[in-house]
């Protein structure tokens, strides 16, 4: 197993990035102006060149998602990008789309994208086989599925542990792109799976009505660390390219104090340099989520739906016991409000509604608006204000450690610098050697002045001082030596920054499959060749070529299974029976057949 773990981090954009290093990422993934699967998440070229300068000062590394499905024409367009990523120093590219390996890449280590559907050891190991650095695992694998496709490959393997969840299998949803033409795998997805609809069986009688029934909640595996690392997984990922910097701050923090826990443990240690120190105390409860589920993780132990609202209830603070003309009161709370928090409720109608506290009187609360609110009306805390305005105003610092050392020459002085690394640097300063009259006094200002690293990426944990006696050296002496030998060392991480290589192996290796339908996604003449080479015989276009009716055809495929979320399970005997088949409807009106399959777990969504 390697010892070296990646904790990796989303960044919407350059302010995000940093402030994800900053909390302790060892990397982060962020979108270029075109070609990636958030299409609202773009980034200049200038941006992401700051943000891999700011990174590579911690040996932090950043990926760039090129990982939509390309037209024809696009395709020379991504692998030019591709070469501009490349020499501004990006460390990875994410893809999805095979056609680019069909291209003149430069020589960047590429990552296979959960969008490829990677859930299985055949295919894994196939990316594996033609070069693939690393690949981004399917969410829904269970602890199993993951050590059976560690032990058939030994490629890097890369799982998501927190943020939203998308409802399918990653590039197998089709659903946003057969309603209204935005297809997910171009990054456009209309998020049909937050809508309502209503569940029907095949006499047509309504079992469900008007829920957001393929809406999940999101996923939180802070508590599984040490058994995903155990599974052999080497990067833990933090989704979320369109959050803010106020969450991508807490959620970093919580899971790089937990991953360092898991790692010291093991003797393991991460990818990155340096430390960071927060004065907050990290909550993953306070920062946007659904609600939690671990999602399959341990196999169907929950029911990961969050079908009454896709949106963030929060904390229950407690029941409303009376309501007055302009206030209600909460028969108790363990949670102390704040004016200003946000509040929320499901009304008359089990719709979430919501409010804000206008003024807070132990657990008396003056809403800046009552409607709906009724005794014993369950009230949540979806926006704890004073924890998210200490979240903005909170100072992160990430800093490397660095021994220095004083010590006499020939004909002057020298100071060495090590970090934690063991990266090295020195500089020296010739003059006079002046014996200090007060040695004790010169010692101490030696140990204050060379301590002095505002300003720059280290933190100066020991000072040692290698001379045969004391010396009188001037404070600017001091500050000169100390600046010079930082700087030196800062070239000297840059040297020694271990880079990453890849490319892939233009081979023949067989792929998993001998035919592709429209699920293959395969979308312009170079992805088509790729596969070809690679021994497939019949390649069907993509969805989203226009060339596919997708009428009748599979438009979703899940591990999210409705009949066991409502308690219906087909293994569960004591379960009420239905009359098959049953579809959704959605607002309207239109019809989405379901089909189950038991033994695989999965539930297959019809257009």
């Amino acid at each position: 197993m390697t010892t070296k773990i990646e904790l990796l981090a989303p960044a919407r954009d350059l302010e995000c990035g940093r402030a994800a290093i900053d909390a302790g990422a060892d990397a982060v993934y962020i979108g270029a102006a075109r070609f990636g699967a958030r299409s609202r998440a773009g980034n200049r070229l200038a941006d992401i060149a700051a943000l891999v300068q700011y990174a590579h000062t911690f040996w932090a590394r950043v990926y760039v998602t090129l990982n939509t499905l390309l037209y024809d024409n696009e395709v020379p367009q991504a692998a030019r990008l591709a070469y501009q990523l490349h020499d501004i120093g990006v460390d990875a590219l994410i893809i999805q789309d095979v056609g680019l390996l069909e291209c003149d890449l430069p020589p960047i280590p590429l990552i296979a994208s959960t969008q490829m559907h990677n859930h299985t050891p055949e295919r894994v190991a196939f990316l594996e086989r033609v070069g693939f650095r690393r690949v981004i695992l399917a969410r829904e694998l269970s602890l199993a599925q993951t050590a059976a496709i560690r032990r058939e490959t030994t490629i890097e393997l890369e799982t998501f542990v927190h943020g939203a969840l998308c409802v399918s299998y990653s590039g197998q949803c089709y659903m946003s792109y057969a309603i209204g033409g935005r297809s997910g795998n171009r990054g456009e997805c209309a998020q049909p799976c937050r809508r309502k609809y209503s569940l029907v069986d095949g006499n047509g009688k309504t079992l469900v009505e008007d829920r957001h029934l393929l809406s999940l909640k999101d996923m939180n595996r802070s508590h599984a660390l040490a058994d995903l690392l155990d599974a052999g997984v080497t990067s833990f990922k933090i989704e979320g390219r369109l959050k803010d910097k106020g969450y991508v701050t807490n959620v970093v923090s919580a899971y790089r104090h937990e991953l360092d826990r898991v790692l010291a443990a093991r003797g393991l240690s991460r990818t990155s340099s340096g430390r960071s120190q927060v004065d907050f105390a990290p909550d993953l409860s306070k920062t946007f989520n659904r609600g939690y589920t671990s999602y399959y993780l341990d196999g169907r132990r929950d029911t990961p739906g969050s079908i009454e609202t896709p949106k963030m209830m929060g904390e229950l603070v407690g029941e409303v016991a009376r309501v007055d003309r302009r206030s209600f009161r909460l028969a108790s709370t363990s949670a102390t409000l704040h004016n200003g928090d946000g509040l929320c409720f499901f009304d008359a109608d089990g719709v979430l509604q919501g409010t804000v506290a206008n003024a807070v009187n132990g657990q008396i609360v003056t809403p800046n608006s009552l409607t709906g609110i009724r005794k014993g009306t369950q009230i949540y805390r979806n926006h704890d204000h004073a924890y998210l305005r200490q979240l903005e105003k909170s100072r992160i610092t990430r800093e490397i450690d660095v021994t220095l050392t004083l010590g006499e020459t020939a004909d002057g002085f020298s100071l060495t610098a090590v970090d934690e690394d063991g990266v090295t640097a020195t500089s020296t300063l010739s003059t006079e050697k002046i014996v200090a009259e007060k040695p004790e006094k010169m010692t101490a200002t030696v140990e204050k002045q060379l301590r002095k690293t505002g300003g720059t990426a280290f933190t100066c944990s020991d000072v040692e001082m290698a001379w045969d006696g004391v010396y009188f050296l001037p404070v600017a002496a001091l500050n000169e030596l100390r600046r010079v030998t930082l700087e030196r060392l800062v070239a000297a991480r840059d040297d020694a920054r271990p880079v990453l290589t890849g490319g892939i192996y233009k081979n023949n290796v067989p792929h998993p499959e001998r035919k592709l339908t429209y699920l293959g996604n395969v979308l312009n003449q170079q992805a088509a060749a790729f596969y070809r080479r690679h021994g497939v015989t019949q390649i069907e276009p993509a969805a989203e070529s226009g060339e596919i009716d997708l009428r009748g055809k599979r438009v979703m495929r899940t591990r999210y299974c409705i009949r066991h979320q409502l308690g219906y399970c087909l293994r569960d005997t004591e379960a009420p029976a239905l009359n098959a088949p049953l579809s959704l409807i959605d607002e309207d009106g239109h019809r989405y057949p379901l089909r189950f399959d038991c033994a695989a777990c999965e539930m297959e969504v019809f257009y």
